[in-house]
């Protein structure tokens, strides 16, 4: 016999991200009853308390925790099931959501987009840019189908692709007393104004690879989101960043900046495509992953 439904995980949802079984029966437009008496029912058959109360407060139970974490894995997989079947029904194929790790590789994911959405018109795009963004878990959530990251995490359930190697590099002005330099050292930034993405220090290269290991670090971090305005500020002799070798070679030109060795052997990354491993059959995934491995041929 079935007794845990779909609703129930909706309204445990609800309670807590409305903070009140009021407010959550008001969203779910249901009555404070109906909800009531769906959760007590449930309790009674599997012979467990979701809640406990403190005050006013509903406080989950350690079975109220873990029916809250699998709400929040399921849920989003009922919509976005839901959605393509809509879709479906209208000839549609559904929306392939992508999601960035690497945030300078927009302009190349750019190049890949364009030629895949002329071939697969059933087939929506919609690239996910949260700077703070957990890409991994989003990905095992079903909350995007493809992520683009040069940090793949080695799951069962996730399959990474490889689809091109570069070089993160130092960048200074044309002014810099580093500028005519083959490469600097870790000891080389400790007065350095570094600009950086809003991304945790562990998850950007010149810490986690060059600085951390050796003890080192710059003199202060500030925190740019636009890979233009973040150029402009480096090119004005405000500070230095790290971006890949390919992403400073299109702005060189125009902002006189110059590009420098991290160590004397450099450092190298890769960009990865990470899928779900059951996804691997689907041939509009699949179709995008060969048009991104070819964009770099």
């Amino acid at each position: 016999m079935t007794y845990l439904e779909r609703i129930h995980l909706e309204i445990i949802l609800a309670v807590e991200r409305e903070g009140s079984m009021t407010a959550a029966a008001e969203s779910l437009s249901l009555t404070q009853s109906a909800l009531s008496h769906s959760m007590s029912k449930l309790e009674g058959q599997l012979g467990v308390k979701i809640w406990q109360r403190k005050g006013r407060q509903l406080i989950p139970t350690q079975a109220g925790q873990h029916l809250l974490h699998t709400s929040r894995r399921l849920i989003p997989q009922f919509v976005r099931t839901e959605s393509q079947l809509i879709q479906f029904s209208k000839g549609e194929r559904g929306i392939l959501k992508i999601g960035m790790e690497c945030h300078p590789c927009y302009q190349w994911l750019q190049t890949v987009t364009k030629t895949f959405l002329q071939d697969w018109p059933s087939v929506d795009l919609d690239i996910i840019q949260k700077f703070q963004f957990a890409g991994i878990e989003a990905l095992l959530a079903h909350e995007i189908d493809i992520i683009v990251t040069p940090d793949p995490v080695r799951k069962p359930e996730l399959t990474f692709f490889p689809v091109f190697d570069y070089e993160q590099v130092l960048v200074v002005s044309g002014d810099h007393p580093y500028r005519d330099r083959d490469y600097v050292n870790p000891e080389d930034l400790g007065e350095e104004t570094l600009f950086t993405y809003p991304v945790c220090s562990d998850r950007l290269d010149i810490f986690s690879n060059f600085l951390t290991p050796v003890g080192r670090t710059v003199k202060y971090q500030k925190i740019i989101e636009t890979t233009e305005i973040l150029i402009q500020m480096v090119a004005c002799g405000r500070g230095v960043t790290a971006l890949p070798r390919w992403l400073v070679n299109e702005y060189a030109e125009r902002y006189g900046i110059v590009a420098i060795k991290l160590g004397k052997k450099g450092l190298s990354k890769q960009i990865h495509l990470g899928i779900r491993s059951e996804d691997e059959s689907v041939d509009y995934i699949q179709a995008f992953l060969e048009r991104a491995r070819s964009s770099v041929e």
